[in-house]
């Protein structure tokens, strides 16, 4: 795995710049934190890093071949599955158990077969992070993915991300000072104001 190298990035929105030549190197192995201002353009970023949205301009190296894993700021959670069988969704060869297991590490452990409409949107958010963790991905990117939990489960939440991150690299869009200290980041990129959303 090599570092990912971000390169003079550009991406504007009906004329509207959102990035404008940004730089940044994510250590291979390593947790980065990205903080900026409300419409900076952080989710910009990581679609860009997904694929889901084109740049304007600018290179990204390192990620060839690297399967990513994503929490986006919306749940995104198939409502018409359970909570167990969200995480299998993204990870084929998890067991029954192994979901339950998830699940439980988090507090969930009682909820891994309920309707998804049963659960609170801090519970969904939890089904959301380790539906990212337990995929079989190389990278994993995190908009604000801890937003919402209370402080016990945040911590909880946080532990067990660290602990099956397994290495990943990992990038962790966040609006809270203390999250790049309480993750471990090796680094912290700090962006100014922009105009726009």
């Amino acid at each position: 795995m090599e570092d990912i190298v971000i390169r003079r990035l550009c991406k504007s929105f009906g004329g509207r710049p959102v990035l404008t030549d940004f730089d940044a190197r994510l250590p291979a192995g390593g947790i980065t934190c990205l903080m900026a201002p409300s419409g900076w353009g952080k989710t910009t970023l990581l679609r860009i890093l997904l694929g889901l949205t084109a740049a304007d301009s600018g290179t990204i190296t390192g990620l060839e071949g690297l399967r990513p894993g994503a929490v986006f700021q919306e749940d995104r959670l198939c409502p018409w599955l359970s909570p167990a069988d969200n995480l299998r969704l993204t990870a084929p060869g998890l067991t029954a158990a192994g979901a339950g297991e998830a699940l439980g590490s988090v507090g969930l452990g009682s909820c891994a077969d309920a309707p998804l409409s049963a659960l609170s949107g801090g519970m969904r958010r939890r089904v959301s992070i380790l539906r990212a963790l337990v995929c079989p991905c190389d990278v994993l990117l995190l908009d604000e993915p801890f937003r919402g939990l209370d402080g016990e489960t945040r911590a909880l939440t946080i532990a067990e991300t660290l602990r099956r991150r397994a290495g990943r690299s990992m990038l962790v869009v966040t609006h809270d000072p203390e999250e790049p200290r309480i993750l471990g980041a090796a680094q912290t990129i700090v962006c100014g104001a922009a105009e726009g959303g």
